[in-house]
């Protein structure tokens, strides 16, 4: 082997990086000698940057990595070109994995490579048959890089990551590969493609790869079975490699409990869990997925600095390690003398004082990988009269009952716990959650509910283990069992939305309206429109139900998650009304002179929706009559905009395979069901001005544009105030507004004493006395109740204390949406929560209040009907 005396006087005259310059630049007669001659160069004038200092880790890795990368480059367009002179090398790509796929590879690192071709554009001989070709192709790769010569080698190849490696060829079809990973992959195969990158060859045709399987890699829906499965894979290694699994001389680096595997593997569990609903954590190198974890809320500071600090010392350690003799090993050594030489490398006294270096990193990373799994939960007995005494001891005061619900469950009659696998899910899960049920509010219905849920529950294997790995959430669940039934309900027909609630982000607030559209178009770009309808339903209904869940446990004021399910809606408006009119516009085109603008009214047009809201909207359209859009199928603007109205309507109403979204109610258009769905600006501010009923007068105080351009929309605020400042005669509006609220009352009677909404003083009595004062005084035009209240009350049109009771009645109706929806009878235990939630001690004061306030609205109202 030739000597490396030039590259050490390199560095000592000019320093690592210019050595390295020296090393990658070595030529020979041949390939195969000039990348092993480049290979060994470049390994002394790295390990001699790495023991001078002046090489980071990251800089050490890359430049191991760029080498392999480079070297792969350089095989394949060697073994192709031996086969077909003259021809392009493409049709063949190398995904690497492991630590080459991150861009951290050690000094005497495996790499780890998964081979493809397509056969449309693989060079070949004649005849030949593409899947031969690229084996032998594949073969002659690995020849170059691995064989030993003279020179040494370039890189040992481990192709064992590939599917079934002991029956599948080297080089696979890109389809089969694809195929594969989307119908038959091992769970664990996904943590490996954390890692994965087009490396080498034809990277175009690697990266077609790595996009097509992006779905089976980052799962939207947790499944802490993976998770369990990467876990026991460590516990098997840790088993395996016994001898070195504690610290201590012959400590395995690698393998040994708290060593590098288990940072890679806490880290890679952490971005499968959070990587399919945030990609920012999607990151292949270990450190680089720490900082990103760490940025993203996924991972504490802390605990984020141990990991980080633990994997720097310990791939420093395991490279001084691997410059002994080139070793292909991650042990410290054994031999007292040896493990010395190891730390003085390190610029340590001794081996002692190694072992004590590293001792407390792998400490605190076993702990950390420790942590991932809880405890073993001791399972219920199947024994009838000792789960009897055990569901005692978990706090049920009827024991009997939970007892038969649980034989119920474990009959296997429930579709969701027919297979082994749900079924042992099922039982590790059921101790803790029986626990929080029975400390929990009213445990008979909060079991009742549970066995809804696992009676409509087509699979439940991923909301058990989530409930079995994350006791705090049990206990939310079973708030919601006690609680929510409109929670619960949706929780049988769609479980996957109880996923959403493991991130703590899933407590913050929503996004005003513009960001929230935003990230909805940012999920659905480069999806079909069906596959965009139904993220886009997943992502608003987990939104929905995490503020239904922040409202049961206390988390938020009622009257802000009222504003934020409103500013979902509009966000989702926004988006879904883009997405039907990029669709619509492939075969009609546009208008160049005109646009959709879309109102809401009601409570999404005041800012202030429940879990159960409608979206009340008008569609309006600026377009000029007689022209037509400039599409393949030209229509013309009451066809156009009618259609494309009808259109956006589906894409918020219609139920995908994700679910329903929101009904729409269109009937508040000019001549309501009768009339078009859409209409132009001009015959809209026509029929509000000419022709309009004194209630679509009222509809108006609370309508605003929702979708549109700011032009648009900015021109229709000033019309719709236009129309609202109209002279009117007090005693007109609200006598029509009586007789309104009469045939309403006739129509639509109160459901109970606590409807706040439809009953005498309640919140329709309320918005009705609102909108005969804004329409016939001019004061408070704004939306939003509270606002045109607040600015009634200056001028002493209301009373002072009127707006306090709009917010109490408020806060009951968003809480009652989710408690008691339709004949449901909530228990004292709900009601008490209610109370606290609304801002009173207990129920009865809340009562009090109730009455106290509908006392002032009746009294409101009842002025104003007076005097018509």
């Amino acid at each position: 082997m030739r000597s490396q005396a030039p590259i050490a006087a390199i560095f000592l005259n000019q320093g690592a990086r210019a050595a390295a310059r020296l090393a990658l630049d070595a030529e020979a007669d041949t390939l195969e000698a000039r990348l092993r001659r480049r290979r060994h160069g470049l390994a002394l004038a790295v390990a001699l940057g790495d023991l001078a200092g002046e090489f980071p880790l990251e800089e050490i890795t890359g430049l191991l990595s760029d080498f392999a990368d480079s070297s792969m480059n350089a095989a394949i367009t060697d073994a192709i070109a031996e086969r077909t002179p003259g021809v392009e090398p493409q049709g063949f790509a190398v995904i690497a994995m492991g630590k080459l796929g991150s861009h951290e590879l050690n000094y005497s690192s495996d790499v780890d490579l998964l081979l493809l071709f397509d056969s449309a554009t693989l060079p070949k001989r004649g005849r030949d048959d593409a899947g031969e070709a690229a084996v032998r192709i594949g073969r002659r790769l690995i020849e170059l890089l691995q064989r030993r010569t003279a020179d040494g080698y370039v890189q040992r190849v481990d192709l064992r990551l590939r599917p079934s490696p002991e029956v599948t060829p080297i080089a696979l079809p890109l389809h089969a590969a694809i195929s594969h990973y989307e119908s038959s992959a091992l769970p664990w195969e996904r943590a490996a493609f954390i890692r994965a990158r087009a490396a080498a060859g034809d990277k175009l045709l690697g990266q077609r790869f790595l996009d097509a399987i992006q779905p089976f890699v980052w799962r939207r829906s947790l499944d802490f079975g993976v998770i369990e499965e990467v876990r026991q894979i460590s516990a098997r290694i840790r088993d395996h490699y016994a001898q070195g699994s504690r610290i201590g001389p012959g400590f395995d680096l690698k393998r040994g409990r708290g060593g590098i595997r288990e940072v890679e593997f806490f880290v890679q569990i952490q971005q499968m869990i959070h990587g399919g609903r945030d990609a920012s954590v999607r990151v292949p190198a270990t450190l680089d997925a720490i900082e990103a974890l760490t940025a993203a809320g996924r991972l504490e500071a802390p605990a984020a600095r141990d990991l980080a600090d633990a994997y720097r010392l310990l791939r420093t350690v395991e490279h001084r390690v691997q410059m002994v003799d080139d070793a292909q090993t991650h042990l410290l050594p054994s031999a007292p003398d040896a493990l010395d030489n190891v730390a003085q490398l390190h610029g340590l006294k001794n081996g002692d004082a190694l072992i004590e270096l590293v001792r407390p990193h792998v400490e605190k990373v076993g702990e950390q990988f420790d942590s991932l799994s809880p405890e073993e939960r001791k399972q219920l007995s199947n024994d009838p009269d000792i789960l009897r005494r055990e569901l005692a001891e978990l706090g049920f005061t009827d024991p009997a009952s939970a007892t038969r619900h649980i034989a119920d469950w474990r009959s296997g009659k429930a579709r969701s716990l027919r297979s082994p696998t749900a079924q042992q899910a099922f039982e590790a899960m059921l101790p803790g959650l029986l626990q929080a049920i029975a400390v929990g509010a009213d445990p008979d219905h909060a079991l009742n509910r549970l066995s809804d849920i696992v009676e409509r529950l087509s699979s439940g294997i991923n909301l058990f283990r989530l409930l079995e790995a994350r006791p705090p959430l049990a206990q939310l669940f079973a708030k919601i069992l006690a609680h929510a039934p409109a929670l619960a309900d949706q929780l049988a027909r769609r479980p996957e939305l109880f996923e959403g609630l493991f991130d703590a982000s899933s407590f913050e607030m929503p996004p005003d309206a513009d960001n929230f559209g935003r990230l909805l178009a940012s999920a659905m770009q480069g999806q079909s429109y069906d596959v965009a309808l139904d993220r886009v339903r997943r992502m608003v209904n987990e939104r929905r139900f995490a503020l239904g869940v922040q409202l049961i446990d206390g988390h938020r004021d009622p009257l802000d998650v009222t504003e934020g399910y409103a500013r979902v809606a509009e966000g989702a408006l926004i988006a879904l009304a883009d997405a039907a009119l990029d669709e619509f516009k492939k075969a009609h085109g546009v208008f160049p002179e005109g646009e959709l603008v879309v109102l809401g009214l009601g409570r999404l047009g005041g800012h202030s929706l429940t879990h159960a809201s409608d979206l009340d909207l008008i569609y309006l359209h600026t377009a000029e009559p007689g022209a037509t859009s400039d599409g393949r199928k030209p229509l013309g603007p009451n066809d156009y905009f009618n259609r494309l109205a009808n259109r956006v309507t589906a894409a918020l109403s219609v139920p995908t395979a994700a679910g329903p979204l929101y009904e729409v109610d269109t009937r508040l258009r000019p001549e309501g069901a009768k009339g078009m769905i859409a209409v132009s600006l001009d015959a809209f501010e026509r029929y509000q001005r000419q022709e309009a009923w004194t209630w679509e007068h009222m509809a108006l105080c609370r309508a605003r544009p929702v979708f549109g351009s700011p032009a648009a929309r900015d021109r229709i605020s000033t019309m719709i105030e236009g129309i609202l400042r109209m002279p009117r005669d007090f005693a007109k509006i609200a006598g029509d507004a009586a007789k309104m609220r009469a045939d309403m009352e006739r129509h639509k009677p109160p459901h109970s004493k606590l409807d706040v909404k439809l009953g005498p003083g309640g919140l329709v009595d309320l918005e009705f006395a609102v909108h005969v004062l804004q329409l016939t005084t001019h004061v408070g035009l704004d939306t939003r109740l509270e606002v045109a209240l607040e600015q009634l009350e200056a001028e002493s049109l209301v009373p002072t204390n009127i707006v306090d009771a709009l917010k109490l009645l408020s806060r009951m109706l968003v809480m009652m949406r989710l408690v008691a929806p339709g004949s449901v009878k909530p228990t004292a235990d709900t009601w008490h929560m209610v109370a606290l939630a609304c801002g009173a001690a207990s129920w009865d004061e809340l009562l009090a209040e109730h009455d106290a306030a509908r006392q002032r609205i009746a009294e409101l109202w009842n002025s104003i009907r007076k005097e018509a």
